[in-house]
């Protein structure tokens, strides 16, 4: 057996364990369903994939783009953010007890009760991507943080022998050793800045969106759109993870590699 062989079986046991969580999902889904579990509040999946095909592109498209716009929005300035405060605390360690107080605060703050006060202060759409910021930007600095201190201390002894002192020691050793840690921290952020712009979306102050959609549904009593719009949710929460899976395994393959064998 060769050795790419080798290092492929693991990623090919997972895929399958994952496609058998899914079926083993949707099957206790439809058991629940046909059971009338919670009152016969669970619709089946094939009553709730009739219902999101019969709504259409027309329902699921603009509100899908609006979040999607949003949470991209958030996620960009909420990790913009987290990764230059854990540069600076490589380049003056002083402040890391003051940022680490404040990135704390930001991640226990109940977000739901932060958000109306922005939605007061700024309105329109500001809230939405004020909360997927936020809910990015603990685990990217964190991340970042323990990326940054993993590089290796014979480069930055060398970095430092050669005259270097922290800038070149942070972009020329420190950046590339923190890029898996980064980026395993964004895979995290993704989902979460969806889950902070429909949150940011419940709170109101806006038309469009999944976050509406989903009110509207549970308004009006429709429980298979209701969970359409879940579906449809999770799908852009899944959908941004897996592009930031695909940018790390471009960007960091060495990785891949690693995490294989």
């Amino acid at each position: 057996m060769s050795v790419a062989t080798a290092w492929r079986i693991p990623a090919d046991l997972g895929r399958v364990a994952g496609a058998l969580g899914v079926v083993v999902l949707i099957a206790l889904w439809w058991a629940l369903a046909a059971a009338g579990t919670a009152g016969g509040t669970i619709p089946s999946p094939g009553r709730v994939l009739s219902t999101m095909w019969s709504d259409g592109w027309g329902l699921y498209g603009p509100n899908f783009q609006v979040t999607a716009i949003g949470a991209l929005q958030g996620f960009l300035w909420g990790n913009v953010l987290a990764i230059g405060v854990a540069a600076l605390i490589m380049l003056v360690p002083r402040i890391e007890p003051l940022a680490t107080q404040l990135a704390i605060l930001s991640y226990c703050t109940p977000l739901v009760a932060l958000g109306p006060i922005i939605l007061v202060v700024f309105g329109g759409r500001t809230p939405t991507v004020f909360l997927a910021a936020m809910y990015c930007f603990f685990t990217t600095m964190v991340g970042a943080v323990s990326g940054l201190r993993s590089a290796d201390p014979a480069s930055l002894d060398l970095v430092r022998a050669y005259g270097g002192g922290r800038w070149q020691q942070l972009y020329r050793v420190q950046a590339i050793a923190a890029l898996p840690n980064t980026f395993a921290a964004l895979k995290i952020a993704a989902p979460s800045a969806v889950l902070g712009a429909i949150i940011g979306e419940y709170l109101g102050g806006v038309d469009s969106g999944i976050g509406v959609a989903l009110t509207a549904a549970q308004t009006a009593y429709n429980v298979p759109r209701t969970w359409g719009m879940a579906i449809a949710a999770a799908a852009l929460a899944g959908l941004g993870y897996l592009l930031v899976a695909g940018a790390a395994r471009l960007i960091t393959p060495w990785t891949t590699v690693e995490e294989g064998r």
